[in-house]
């Protein structure tokens, strides 16, 4: 993949911009893995690949969801790795009408189904259960996906003192020194607001729990 860049600015939303600053900080094979839950991390029109891998994967699906994305994570499942020319050599057309913008397959929802689809597939296989970091709307939706595709919920970390000690969608929501101190279950980081992401990473990574182990971001 490479840099991208959207224009025209006069079109270019505030969730655009960030998806730019994001995919663009990624380059390093391990931060794209890293993150590869998060969104898809290679703009499509920028991915290379070989011909042959990509019939050995079985090529583009179509489920009801990012076929883009949906590629990528199978890719990676299967061992693939990526890379990123850090240049912007891609300037990306925005505009209302795109299908990203428009069709059902692109919505937060079908994004979300697909991400449960390839977790279950991949770090949660044989039922390994989870924590999820943020008991908000984006962590309650998640809790919802992962619980219709049989997973198990172990509790909600919160940093708002008002929730710690609910219960929601019958798991306990726990401090942060509670979160950490849970080994074994995948910590997935699943807080939308600008800039949680990276301070959850830093919390699980300074408390010793490795990416795509232990733990992995998914907003």
């Amino acid at each position: 993949g490479t840099a991208i860049e959207y224009f025209p600015a006069d079109q270019v939303r505030e969730g655009a911009r960030r998806y730019e600053a994001w995919v663009n900080s990624l380059v390093k094979p391990q931060d794209i893995a890293r993150d590869i839950f998060v969104e898809c991390p290679i703009p499509h029109p920028t991915l290379v690949i070989r011909r042959q891998v990509l019939l050995d994967i079985g090529g583009y699906r179509d489920l009801g969801w990012p076929e883009d994305y949906d590629l990528v994570l199978r890719l990676w499942a299967a061992g693939g790795r990526f890379g990123k020319v850090p240049e912007t050599l891609l300037r990306w057309r925005e505009a209302p009408a795109r299908l990203s913008r428009t069709h059902a397959r692109y919505s937060p929802e079908a994004f979300l189904a697909c991400k449960v689809h390839h977790l279950t597939r991949t770090l949660l296989r044989k039922g390994r259960p989870v924590v999820i970091w943020g008991a908000g709307p984006v962590g309650k939706a998640l809790s919802r996906a992962l619980r219709s595709a049989g997973g198990g919920l172990e509790a909600f970390v919160e940093l708002d003192p008002r929730k710690i000690g609910q219960e929601i969608h019958g798991a306990p929501v726990v401090d942060t020194a509670s979160g950490l101190a849970m080994r074994g279950p995948l910590h997935l980081a699943a807080v939308g607001q600008e800039g949680a992401r990276e301070r959850i990473v830093a919390l699980l990574e300074g408390a010793g729990l490795a990416p795509l182990r232990e733990f992995v971001p998914v907003a």
